[in-house]
Parts: structure tokens; sequence; C-alpha cells
């Protein structure tokens, strides 16, 4: 069976390389070399001028899509005034992605969002956001800044697709990223969360879940780190970073694997 085409959504920003500082669209490397590694081809899609016509053309191409990370979704999209720590819009990648994804759930095209990308999955839905999250919490463990990625324990819903992912990858769970025995999965306790540690970079999350949203992964600080689309094949939004750990493609495995599906009975 040929390898599925998946296709990964790209920052547009100012860019250095070599003498030239111009517009470009980039992605960094361990996003698309994870999806080869899982078996798909990747292609990047740049923001661009986009209709529902322009997006169906590229999905036509397609088997399955990611929504990558980078700068917040304009508050605007979700009724909100900004806060002073949210980022200046990307109003040309914000409509671009929410066109690719919308337009990709009426198809059934696997789909998976990193960061930013279960962010916009929950406001193209009808979801809001908490703009700043240190507000919240107190401080800056989501987001640690200068580009080191903070590290949180996830609970699991051991009933999600999420979990069953992570079991057919054989996930590793440790003693160190499990909860307290009681919270333990087992035959013994079946409905128990899975409790695993994540790579995290965002200080904005999910709010009022917008609708036909499961929230299947949450922080012990109720902070929301996943979300599935009801009756989906496999539509699926992750808060943390599951590019930054190499060892472990069982996100991009997963999706690979719906893909390479929906190709064959498309």
């Amino acid at each position: 069976m040929p390898l599925p085409v998946i296709g990964l959504t790209t920052y547009l920003e100012q860019a250095k390389s070599g003498i030239w500082d111009v517009p470009a669209a980039f992605l960094p490397h361990v996003y698309f070399d994870a999806v080869n590694r899982a078996g798909g081809i990747a292609v990047l899609l740049p923001p661009q001028p986009v209709d529902t016509a322009v997006a169906g053309r590229v999905l036509d191409g397609l088997d399955g899509l990611i929504v990558t990370g980078g700068m917040d979704v304009a508050p605007g999209r979700y009724g909100q005034e900004p806060h002073s720590e949210t980022d200046a819009p990307r109003p040309d990648r914000d409509a671009w992605e929410t066109a690719l994804l919308t337009s990709a759930l009426e198809r059934g095209i696997p789909f998976l969002g990193i960061c930013r990308g279960a962010q916009l999955l929950n406001v193209a839905l009808g979801g809001t956001l908490h703009q700043h999250l240190p507000d919240i919490v107190g401080d800056a463990r989501y987001q640690p800044g200068d580009a080191r990625f903070g590290s949180v324990v996830v609970d699991i819903d051991p009933t999600s697709k999420l979990a069953g992912l992570m079991a057919a990858a054989g996930h590793p769970v440790t003693p160190e990223t499990l909860a307290t025995p009681e919270t333990t999965a087992s035959p013994a306790n079946p409905a128990a969360p899975l409790t695993l540690d994540v790579p995290v970079y965002h200080h904005q999350a999910v709010d009022r879940l917008g609708e036909g949203l499961r929230v299947v992964a949450a922080t012990g600080d109720r902070i929301v780190e996943a979300l599935e689309v009801d009756g989906t094949a496999f539509a699926l939004g992750v808060q943390w970073h599951p590019e930054q750990t190499p060892e472990d493609l069982s996100l991009f495995a997963g999706l690979v694997d719906a893909a390479r599906d929906y190709a064959a009975n498309r």
C-alpha cells in the first residue's frame, strides 16, 4: 500500500538565513521527521489565502493533517480582548488552519493538533481559551521560557482512544511517571488514569470546551492537555509536544495508521 500523505501546517515569520532576513514559511525538522519515521510522507502547508474551495483542493491530496504549534490564536476568534501577554495575531495562519481543520473534520480525514493545534481545534468548534496560565496556576511551569520545555504529569482517560494509542505502542510507564498505586491502571482497577510525564511549552489552555469535544487528558491543576472529537475515527489534539520525544512515536504512528486506513477507503 502506498505511504499515506500527511500535511503539516507551518509558521510564517521573519527568518534569517545567511545574508537573507525575510518573511518565510518554516517548520522545525522534528515535526516532519516524526511523520517520516512513523511511516508517512510529510507535505508542508504554508499559510496562504484560503476559501473552502482552496482548502478542499489541498485536502484532496492528503490522507492526514497535523496542525502544529506556534503563536497564539487570535482572541477575537473566541470573542475576547487580548491579554497583555497574548501574542500579536497571525490572522493569515488562523484562517488557513481553521479552513483546513474544519474541512478535514467534515471529510473524516485523520487529524492531530499539537499545542496551538489543540487550542485551534477547541476554538474552531466554538470553545474558548485561558489566555495566560500564570494568572491561574501562579507560575510559569507550563512555559518556562528561553526555549526550555517544561515537564508536567498528565492523567489520560483509560477509556479514550488516546490511551489505546499508548497501549498499542507499548508506551513505557515507569514508577517515576505513575501517580499513586490507587490511581494506577490495572486489570483490578481498569478505570484508573494512565499517568505520564510530557513536555510542554504553552502559556494558554482550553477554557470552555468546544462542541463535540471530550477532554481525555488533564493535569493535577485541571489544565486540559488532550481533546478528542466525538464520533471520529481519529481526531485528537494534545497540548503537549510529542515531537520533542523522538523515542516515542505513538501519536504520530497512530495518525499514520489512521491515514493509511483513510487512504484505503477514500
